[in-house]
């Protein structure tokens, strides 16, 4: 065993000397250890690896420390650093050595520390492993199960005591006792039956009820907004997952860069408990711009102004537009402009009131739209996965379409959209596993010809990992418009296959129906892609995917067609998502004009 000195008397002379010592150590050129024998005698294969990882010494060797003034630091912090993992594994009577250059680092003064380092040897001895003879946690709230891994009999770890006794305190929180804590511990080595003993006592307190949120930090955003959004149930009984949903419906509004919820030091004479929230606002303003790149489609410019606290309520405000079409091959130029202002916590904490204004032209093949669309809806997070929103729309189109684009149709509509999605990806831009489904429904009434009807779609999206680096990746979807005729339904209504968002390695919209010499979008679709994505490196990840796609002139029904495409792609990762780069080739279908490319930011899906 290591034996420590500590108080020892140096006299004055002595200790201006060894000051002196420690100088010109500093001023001299660097010496690294050159030799270093790390030796565990006995215990279990987890055990060792888990001492190897943890060494300081190791790392600094890694990392070719050679300064020996370093080096001998990290020799002396290796004791305490060596001797958590002994408790962590179970064992309480290790036997520790760390000898620099035959001496042992405990026994050398920092204050005469070795000008040179050629050798390092680090020897240890677990001894016996120790398991919980007793293993005890009173009182226990009602419904407490603690870990396995805390029982009579169990490997000794000190974590299992720290995570049975963080269980404890959780438990007894959830049940409104918000200052429960450990009071008194008795743990105990009996070293001859190789058995710990534990007793920790916790002290529940009172049962608590949620007091006054008190916002802090703000500058622009309005303290009382803050309480609103987020939505702390005052009066109620204490419970920390109500403080952790509060944090995230601030931290969702991305107003603030940061967002710290804490707990009052002390309960209120009423049995209440005061939460500080601590927030710091993000920049206000923010600018993007995005571009993208379809063979067929040509070139696609946006950008987008955002307001991250319009009116000091923590209000969004974005205005964005797009330029689509630059030095397309099939169609022209397109333009959109749209309006979103969103205000958090309408009527519930967890729903926000959005209004949206979009207007934009469309120059394709087979027709050419001008159309403006206006919506007012309340979305509302029933949790992190699940959203659901409802709203009112109207919906203006004039559309030239048919031979010779002869043929023009002003749609009016008043719409009914509902939207609902459940994301359970674990990386919205770069997704690994997990799965994201979201369904549509807008019942519409037009006037004139158009009539009564309604558009619905889905998406699904699963992602499975296959090892360390690969992932396979699949999506479905569906389209359909019932009620009105084909050319009584608006453009934007009807749908297309090709392209990025459906069949790669086919043209942009190139698929649809011809209905009397009319070519056009269909009222049924229905695409299907696979990918498989592989991490060369760190930054560089490759892909191969078959995409298929299929459009019917009625609701999956009437003249249809389907074609299909195959392709590789490349992704570079940054800091905003992958850039990636795809490359197509039509394998089925009489839609083909040969390889497409494509280019953007994020993954295909």
């Amino acid at each position: 065993m290591v034996k420590f000195e500590v108080g020892k008397h140096v006299r004055p002379a002595k200790r201006l000397g060894q000051a002196l010592g420690v100088w010109l150590l500093l001023a001299a050129p660097a010496w690294a250890f050159s030799d270093l024998q790390f030796r565990v005698q006995g215990g279990s294969e987890e055990l060792r690896t888990a001492l190897e990882r943890a060494s300081l010494i190791r790392q600094a060797q890694a990392q070719n420390v050679v300064d020996p003034l370093e080096v001998f630091s990290t020799a002396r912090a290796e004791y305490g650093r060596l001797i958590g993992v002994f408790y962590e594994q179970g064992y309480y009577a290790p036997q520790i050595s760390v000898r620099v250059d035959g001496r042992e680092a405990a026994d050398i003064s920092p204050l005469d520390p070795p000008a040179q380092v050629r050798e390092i040897v680090v020897e240890l001895v677990p001894g016996p492993a120790f398991e919980f003879g007793r293993a005890q946690i009173a009182p226990l709230a009602q419904g407490t199960v603690l870990p396995e891994g805390f029982a009579p009999g169990a490997p000794a770890r000190s974590t299992a005591i720290r995570e049975a006794t963080g269980t404890a305190i959780d438990q007894w929180r959830a049940q409104g006792h918000a200052k429960a804590e450990p009071t008194g511990q008795a743990i105990t080595a009996n070293h001859p039956a190789r058995a710990l003993d534990v007793a920790i006592t916790l002290t529940p307190g009172p049962r608590l009820t949620f007091g006054a949120l008190r916002p802090d930090g703000q500058q622009a955003v309005r303290p009382e907004r803050i309480v609103e959004i987020a939505g702390l149930p005052t009066g109620e009984v204490f419970d920390p997952e109500q403080i952790d949903r509060a944090a995230q419906r601030l931290r969702a509004t991305g107003t603030f860069s940061s967002v710290a919820l804490r707990e009052a030091e002390a309960a209120n004479a009423d049995g209440s408990l005061d939460i500080a929230a601590n927030v710091v606002e993000a920049p206000p303003r923010r600018i993007g711009a995005g571009i993208e790149y379809d063979t067929e489609r040509g070139g696609k410019l946006s950008g987008f102004w955002l307001h991250r606290n319009f009116l000091g309520g923590a209000e969004r405000f974005r205005i964005e537009g797009m330029v689509d079409g630059l030095a397309a091959r099939a169609g022209g130029l397109d333009y959109s402009l749209g309006i979103e202002f969103s205000r958090p916590a309408t009527f519930t904490p967890d729903t926000t009131l959005t209004f949206e204004l979009l207007a934009e032209t469309e120059k394709e093949p087979d027709f050419e739209a001008r159309r403006v669309r206006a919506d007012v809806k309340l979305v509302h997070r029933f949790s992190d996965d699940l959203s659901f929103s409802g709203g009112l729309g109207v919906l203006a189109e004039r559309a030239d379409f048919g031979p010779a684009l002869g043929i023009r149709r002003d749609y009016r509509l008043l719409l009914l959209p509902f939207d609902a999605t459940y994301d359970r990806r674990d990386d919205e831009r770069n997704p690994r596993s997990g799965y994201y489904l979201n369904a549509s429904l807008t019942p519409f009434y037009g006037t004139g010809a158009t009539g009564a009807g309604a558009r619905g779609t889905a998406d699904a999206r699963g992602y499975y990992p296959v090892g360390e680096r690969v992932v396979l990746a699949g999506r479905a979807q569906l389209g359909a418009v019932y009620g009105p005729g084909l050319f009584a339904t608006p453009r934007d209504f009807l749908f297309y296959s090709g392209g990025g968002g459906s069949v790669r390695g086919q043209p942009y919209r190139s698929l649809g129906v011809t209905t009397g010499g009319v070519f056009s979008g269909g009222k049924g679709f229905a695409s299907t892609t696979l990918e498989l994505r592989m991490q060369a490196t760190d930054t560089i990840g490759l892909a191969a995917f078959a995409d298929a796609g299929y459009v019917s002139a009625g609701t999956f029904t009437g003249a249809s067609a389907w074609h299909a495409g195959a392709g590789i792609g490349i992704r570079y990762d940054t800091v905003i998502g992958p850039l990636r780069l795809d490359v197509g080739f039509p394998v089925r279908g009489t839609t083909g004009r040969g390889a497409q490319l494509y280019l953007g930011i994020g993954q295909a899906f």
